[in-house]
């Protein structure tokens, strides 16, 4: 098995960040963590989670290769063994994939299936009405899409180095969540994660609901403002009450 010399590889951090002019804290920007994990790294305390080797082999300007054995591989190739060793100590280092909200046992999923039909219903009526307006379809988009992704797909437990380093930011595939002042762990990832099922399944059928109820009470004053009543639920409904519930729990 492939020794990786942690303070080779701390060493190497430390100088090709000099050579792009970064100071740790820009390069702790870029990769979502602080500057405290950077530091560890270049004085060879910890290594980083293997989910930012290649982010952070992008940015440096190397591969994962060249990263790992702490030297650029320019002037001669790496024999295959080494390479077939670097990989396996890498393995080593990965955490099994994180289980997915499909698979629990959970009314989180029927409780989307059954707010994405009341929305359907409410849609229908709209459209009846010729009240079916861009705000109502982008609510009906927009809760569907992070809704299906709360309830089925997000992952149920963050990477150990979110418990080891303050983060602000979570990547997940597609999903880039960052909340200035919160710090992701799994103390509050849950509490979290419960949040935005609840506020997506609410906004999907509270929104239309609206739009039905006040477009016929005083449609002018509606149809003037339902995109900024739209906003206000869909990013203060979400953004805000995560903020509360993961400070409460960070």
């Amino acid at each position: 098995m492939y020794e990786l010399d942690k303070a080779k590889f701390g060493a190497f951090v430390a100088r090709l960040r000099k050579e792009k002019g970064y100071t740790q804290k820009e390069l702790a920007e870029q990769l979502l963590i602080s500057d405290k994990a950077v530091s560890k790294w270049e004085t060879g305390t910890t290594i980083p989670d293997t989910a930012l080797l290649i982010p952070l082999a992008d940015i440096l300007g190397v591969t994962v290769t060249e990263l790992l054995t702490g030297e650029r591989m320019e002037k001669q190739a790496m024999p295959p063994e080494k390479v077939e060793n670097i990989v396996k100590t890498v393995i080593t280092y990965t955490e099994a994939a994180p289980a997915r909200a499909w698979q629990e046992k959970s009314f989180w999923g029927a409780a989307f299936v059954f707010a994405c039909l009341a929305d359907a219903v409410f849609l229908f009526l709209l459209w009846q009405r010729g009240h079916l307006t861009e705000a109502v379809v982008t609510n009906a988009v927009l809760t569907t899409l992070f809704g299906a992704y709360f309830c089925f797909f997000v992952q149920l437990k963050l990477p150990a180095y979110y418990d080891q380093n303050k983060i602000s930011g979570v990547h997940d595939g597609v999903i880039r969540m960052n909340i200035p002042g919160l710090h992701f762990n799994n103390s509050n990832w849950l509490h979290i994660v419960k949040t935005g099922r609840l506020a997506m399944i609410a906004n999907m059928v509270a929104f239309p609901l609206l739009s039905i109820v006040f477009g016929q009470l005083v449609p002018e004053l509606w149809y003037a403002s339902e995109n900024v009543v739209m906003l206000v639920m869909m990013l203060g409904g979400l953004f805000i009450p995560m903020y509360i519930v993961g400070k409460k729990y960070e």
